[in-house]
């Protein structure tokens, strides 16, 4: 799900971050002074990574990151305390909303039943849901999964309905237990024009939209004969034995150990925005941690979940080409079906797909081959932060994080 921009969110207000060391669990050799070791990526290196993260995201927010690898213990760093009114440091296994993240999740579920021969990439929208994309120039007849999973359908992202945006920044308290089904907020897209609509031959055109994936989730639905929550528990959660991952639905509550996260109102009232079900379709509504998040992805490009031709299916990508917005907070990579593919300056290239929330900010990647993951996860606790620039930030860190070595080696 992505939320309002930055220049349209409210401002976020918290006491300011306390800087936390890092756990003893993660110590290598570089911190013990081993030669050979300071060429690699280690607790020191994304804690300075860390600290840049922090400062990009306006100086106060609260940030937890964890890097997994083939051998050793994870590394993990922290900055922040877990309420506005405490000094208790940010917990290890903090939960949180991973908001976009879960058309990952979503996009899996799909190809997996499209492995079963339960429904095919090439099917349109029409065909499993007729009538529900029609009106105003959309055309549910020329829109296949396939477009909605890799974001060329063209349909108008119901997150940027007035309305919508109305409700998200000025009355959060008043919708904060929002319980508005997939399809009504479809419907809401439907009232607007599509940015474009998919023709058979033409060159192929990118834009960001939410609401492709709440078809997907619906689709999923008619394709698995289950509620899209129960096939995403299903066929990955259990599978996997995420134990700290959920699908909450309807229910505003996160799991505990968690962090806090605050906006202002209009009347400059700060408001705790940690409970709520705003988040609660395929776009949104999973619940994980960094270390489930790297289990995740790491299970994913390690061939766990998908048979291999789906598994090359979800990395075909596109370029990016109708969303300004997208554009220029990441400018680097391409779009598979619920994957970025961004290159890694030490060659090759690593998969991510960001998330971005009411005050949580999610950033997972995976190396193409899966043996090393990372996930930074940020809390907001002032002004929302700038995507361009924490994007940059993040981007150094997963970077570093994935050619394990230190930006000081380059």
């Amino acid at each position: 799900m992505r939320m309002p921009s930055t220049k349209k969110a409210a401002v976020v207000v918290l006491t300011a971050a306390l800087l936390v060391p890092a756990s003893p669990m993660a110590a290598t050799a570089a911190t013990a002074g081993h030669p050979a070791a300071r060429h690699h990526y280690d607790e020191e290196a994304l804690r300075r990574d860390l600290a840049a993260v922090r400062e990009a995201g306006g100086g106060d927010v609260n940030v937890l990151a964890r890097v997994d690898g083939p051998h050793g213990a994870p590394l993990l760093a922290r900055i922040g305390t877990r309420t506005a009114d405490s000094t208790d440091p940010i917990p290890w296994n903090a939960h949180f909303r991973v908001a976009s993240t879960t058309k990952t999740f979503t996009a899996t579920v799909v190809l997996q039943l499209a492995a079963e021969k339960r429904l095919s990439l090439d099917d349109t929208v029409e065909h499993w849901l007729p009538g529900v994309v029609a009106g105003n120039g959309n055309d549910g007849r020329r829109i296949t999964v396939r477009d909605l999973l890799r974001q060329t359908s063209g349909l108008y992202d119901y997150i940027d309905d007035p309305e919508i945006q109305d409700r998200l920044i000025n009355h959060f308290e008043e919708n904060r237990y929002d319980t508005t089904p997939a399809a009504d907020l479809v419907a809401v897209a439907m009232k607007h024009r599509p940015l474009f609509v998919p023709r058979p031959g033409g060159a192929t055109r990118w834009a960001y939209s939410n609401t492709n994936y709440l078809l997907a989730g619906m689709i999923a639905e008619k394709a698995g004969g289950a509620s899209w929550r129960e096939l995403v528990e299903r066929r990955v959660i259990d599978r996997l034995g995420l134990r700290d991952t959920s699908v909450p639905g309807l229910d505003p509550r996160l799991p505990d150990p968690h962090v806090n996260a605050y906006l202002t109102g209009p009347d400059g009232t700060r408001i705790d925005v940690t409970e709520h079900s705003l988040q609660h379709t395929a776009d949104s509504g999973v619940v994980s941690t960094t270390a489930d998040l790297n289990t995740f992805f790491r299970a994913l490009a390690g061939g766990r979940l998908l048979p291999a031709e789906q598994w090359r299916e979800m990395r075909r990508t596109v370029r990016r080409t109708d969303d300004p917005e997208d554009l220029a907070e990441m400018p680097e990579g391409t779009y598979g079906l619920g994957l970025r593919k961004v290159p890694l300056s030490c060659g090759g290239h690593y998969y991510l797909h960001e998330g971005d929330g009411a005050g949580v900010n999610t950033r997972p990647a995976v190396s193409a081959d899966g043996r090393r993951a990372v996930t930074v996860s940020v809390t907001t606790t002032t002004a929302p932060p700038d995507l361009a620039a924490l994007n940059r930030a993040t981007g150094a860190l997963v970077d570093h994080a994935l050619c394990d070595r230190p930006a000081t080696s380059r």
